[in-house]
């Protein structure tokens, strides 16, 4: 019965943490997400802001955009960020043209 109740205390006191290896699974999703939308609208494939774009599709995978920013290049880099369980998750991911080259919309 005492071992029982040893394993049984194990598995509660890792269920957090399993939880947290699942959502950063989701929230690298997300950042990827974010990061291309952005690059869409920074080269004009799309209309709007990269970095409001990339807060919306955060939003929509459940997650905050925590840092946006757009080289002159095109190149869109994004954190997105949530909590689980207390503890702060997050990801971080960029998308682009190649080095090189520049697909920046002419304004």
């Amino acid at each position: 019965m005492g071992v029982l109740l040893a394993v049984c205390a194990v598995l509660l006191a890792l269920a957090p943490l399993g939880a947290a290896v699942a959502a950063r699974q989701r929230l690298v999703g997300a950042a990827d997400s974010s990061a291309l939308a952005a690059a869409d609208t920074s080269s004009g494939r799309r209309a709007g802001s990269p970095c409001s774009i990339a807060a919306a599709v955060a939003a929509a995978n459940g997650a905050h955009l925590a840092a946006c920013a757009v080289d002159p290049a095109g190149v869109v880099t994004v954190t997105v960020a949530i909590s689980v369980v207390g503890w702060p998750i997050t990801a971080a991911a960029r998308a682009g043209p190649p080095p090189g080259q520049s697909t920046m919309a002419s304004t």
